[in-house]
């Protein structure tokens, strides 16, 4: 009898000493969570996109919760999103809600080629072969690099080159980082006059290729009573914080490539 009333009281020990060892473990090695990163996850979409520029939603959130990205970081999600995640952060979260945008305007009609190309139909390998078949360096070649990274399906090829469908794109940026020539930023969603050209030739040189680029005329800058458009490399440049949609720029362009 006095040997099984050891044996309990032993197991009885141990077990005691145990529980106060992984008592004190847990509170050693214990993981704090940031329930401001637990609320922000549960906000934002859930796309993954990776627009924002981290692994997934999931890494944003903990960016945000640990004041490493804006409330309003998400291009997903846009102004109502951020406002909710701004509340949760106590800081302003309106954000500008944004679009994909390709700059050039030069279709099949417009545009000329210096060869056929024959070869994969991906813009980044026909980029490879003396800069594509377009006659413009700069001109979009229309073979849908973007349209297959677009999980909105938000782009498509029209007469030869990529058109932007404003109000599915959720301005993830994959199809800015995609395009090889650079055409496609990001703009406000807002804006309605946009330069469709991103040639930095000569005027001259621009219309041997294509008759719908820039040619530097300045008409746009001289004629805009708010300062909002420079010329940068021999094309206009619109600074949308400058710009009031007035359209003085879209009348007095002799091109008309100011859309």
């Amino acid at each position: 009898m006095t040997g099984i009333i050891t044996a309990a009281l032993l197991v009885g020990g141990v077990g005691l000493v145990i529980g106060i060892l992984l008592s004190i473990a847990a509170k050693v090695f214990a993981v704090k969570i940031d329930e401001n990163e637990i609320a922000i996850r549960e906000i934002l979409p859930g796309n993954n996109c990776g627009g924002c520029g981290y692994a997934g939603c999931d890494g944003l959130a903990k960016a945000i919760a640990a004041g490493e990205a804006p409330a309003g970081a998400c291009p997903v999600g846009g102004s109502s999103v951020a406002e909710q995640i701004g509340k949760i952060m106590g800081t302003e979260g309106e954000m500008v809600k944004k679009v994909a945008f390709v700059k050039c305007g030069g279709d099949c009609s417009k545009a000329k080629d210096k060869y056929e190309y024959t070869g994969n139909k991906s813009c980044r390998e026909a980029n490879y072969v003396s800069g594509g078949p377009k006659g413009c360096s700069y001109g979009c070649m229309g073979f849908g690099s973007c349209v297959q990274v677009c999980e909105f399906d938000a782009i498509s090829v029209v007469d030869g080159i990529a058109v932007v469908d404003k109000e599915k794109c959720v301005a993830c940026g994959k199809c800015v980082k995609e395009c090889p020539k650079g055409l496609i930023s990001l703009v406000p969603y807002s804006a309605k006059h946009l330069v469709q050209c991103s040639s930095k030739d000569k005027g001259k040189e621009v219309m041997s290729v294509c008759s719908a680029g820039c040619i530097g005329c300045s008409l746009c800058a001289k004629n805009c009573p708010k300062d909002a458009i420079v010329f940068e490399n021999n094309l206009a440049v619109i600074d949308y914080e400058k710009c009031v949609n007035c359209g003085i720029c879209a009348q007095k362009c002799p091109k008309k490539i100011i859309v």
